[in-house]
């Protein structure tokens, strides 16, 4: 085992391992979609944002998918439709999802997580809506692992409560062989750079309700119906033909690309599975993850870093990598002045977590590279932690 760079060795990847590539398809194919449209003066509102909508509602098996600007956008449109007052969520997230409550006017109730899978603790919330009286729930599929929306289905029934879903990673993603998309009174998916579909920027709403999916239809035009005189304060969320054709073009070979970033996760759990202190999400059995983060859990004590440490580490290895959710929402500065919150498993996961790169073109020998890379820093740790001193 080579000696870590952070001591001096040689670095693992000396061009650089980014964490993450847009999976960009050929841009000839993109311009071939975007043509017709382009070339008619049709940029936005036109049939190739139709389509999209049109193909991922056939593959959620829902009644609409609507598409808009950003995942955002789509959050503040379905929690303007759906919800009032205070609203529970977890806190280790992504802070679009507390943007968007915020943006309507209304509170979030923040709830603790599971430490295993990440996902919100259902039990913590059932309690928290007892004691709060919550209006809502929103819950995320974090990292592009399921967050077991069935389980939240009969919870927001039983306290006759609108659920929604930040599915931001989640696209492609099933629980119990049914896609995600087809959960909850909606769900929100993001097709940004860094998402299994991309389309640049933008999002997708998807619902089985009719109401939710002229809410958010409306919403995404101003407010306005069609005759110019808006029936509330809408955003511009429209989803131009450019986003379109690209996201239409991402969407072809969806499934291969999944299969592929699934065997690559493999590959890690694999290498972590001699490797004391580091432990990867856990994935409910029958569920399939996206993937759009390889996460892990860092218990020092074990691993003799912490993930601060280990991060330096893969920083002198030249192997991007990040500290997703830290700070968690509620001690972020936006939001820790409405209050403490008491989210213990929140807090000590938030300073464990570290994602590792992850990408469809990824190999599996540079997975491999990582993971020795990662051996090598627990072999010295000792010496690595007086190193990354400041």
């Amino acid at each position: 085992m080579s000696r870590p760079a952070i001591l001096t060795g040689r670095p693992a990847f000396p061009g650089g391992l980014p964490l993450s590539r847009p999976p960009t398809p050929p841009l000839e194919l993109v311009m071939e979609r975007l043509r017709p449209q382009y070339e008619r003066g049709v940029l936005t509102k036109g049939p190739l944002a139709a389509e999209l909508e049109e193909r991922l509602a056939e593959r959620f098996g829902v009644a609409h998918a609507v598409a808009v600007s950003s995942c955002t956008s789509g959050l503040i449109l379905a929690v303007r439709a759906l919800c009032h007052g205070r609203v529970l969520l977890p806190s280790f997230n992504f802070f679009a999802s507390a943007h968007a409550l915020a943006w309507n006017g209304l509170e979030p109730l923040f709830c603790d997580i599971d430490p295993q899978t990440f996902q919100a603790d259902i039990a913590d919330i059932a309690e928290r809506h007892d004691t709060f009286n919550a209006s809502a729930v929103i819950a995320t599929h974090v990292f592009g692992a399921p967050c077991d929306p069935a389980r939240l289905e009969e919870l927001a029934a039983s306290a006759g409560i609108p659920l929604i879903l930040d599915a931001a990673h989640a696209l492609g993603a099933t629980h119990r062989g049914r896609p995600i998309g087809s959960f909850g009174d909606a769900e929100v998916f993001s097709l940004a750079p860094t998402k299994s579909v991309i389309a640049g920027e933008g999002g997708i709403v998807t619902t089985q309700r009719d109401d939710v999916a002229e809410a958010v239809r409306t919403g995404r035009d101003y407010g306005n119906p069609g005759d110019y005189d808006p029936t509330f304060v809408g955003l511009n969320a429209r989803f131009s033909e450019f986003h379109a054709a690209l996201a239409l073009e991402s969407l072809t070979d969806l499934d291969v690309r999944l299969e592929r970033r699934r065997a690559l996760a493999a590959r890690y759990h694999e290498g972590f599975a001699e490797l004391s202190g580091v432990a990867p999400q856990a994935v409910e059995e029958g569920d399939e993850s996206t993937y759009a983060l390889l996460a892990a859990v860092v218990s020092p004590d074990q691993f003799g870093l912490t993930r601060d440490e280990l991060i330096e580490g893969l920083a002198a290895e030249r192997i991007d990598s990040r500290s997703y959710f830290s700070p968690p929402v509620h001690r972020q500065q936006v939001f820790a002045r409405n209050g403490f919150w008491n989210l213990p498993k929140t807090d000590e996961l938030s300073a464990r977590v570290v994602s590792l790169p992850l990408y469809d073109i990824l190999t599996f020998e540079e997975v491999d590279r990582v993971v020795e890379a990662i051996i090598s820093l627990h072999e010295h740790a000792e010496e690595v932690r007086h190193a990354a001193r400041p």
